[in-house]
């Protein structure tokens, strides 16, 4: 995916960018990614691509993950988390990005639900 694919960074070029007092790896000091790490990261990509063509027609709008960090729900919408996987195949780490505003938990599905929902759609075929 291309990086004009991606929402605009709102602080780009702005000495008082927020984020920069965060810590963690410059881009420049990413980890180079394991072969097994590319790999696993591939299969999210097609396994993610199955799981927006089979849920997103049911009304589901993307996944919800558990933040072991903060202990909050962070809700991605499809084609956040898509963008999330390629910027960290690309570049061995992915950018903080805006947490979905004001998201309806009923409109999220864990990516256990998305593995199982669709094992259970493709076996039936």
């Amino acid at each position: 995916m291309p990086p004009d694919a991606l929402p605009p960074d709102p602080f780009a070029g702005d000495p008082h960018d927020p984020a920069l007092s965060l810590d963690g790896p410059e881009p420049e000091d990413a980890e180079e990614l394991s072969d097994v790490e590319r790999d696993e990261i591939v299969a999210d990509l097609a396994d993610l691509a199955v799981y927006q063509a089979l849920l997103e027609a049911r009304g589901v709008r993307g996944i919800v993950v558990d933040c072991g960090d903060c202990g909050e729900q962070h809700f991605h919408e499809w084609s956040l988390l898509r963008a999330s996987l390629q910027q960290l195949l690309d570049e061995g780490q992915m950018r903080p990005h805006e947490p979905a505003f004001d998201p309806d938990p009923s409109s999220y599905v864990t990516w256990e639900y998305c593995r199982g929902y669709a094992d259970a759609v493709l076996s039936d075929s």
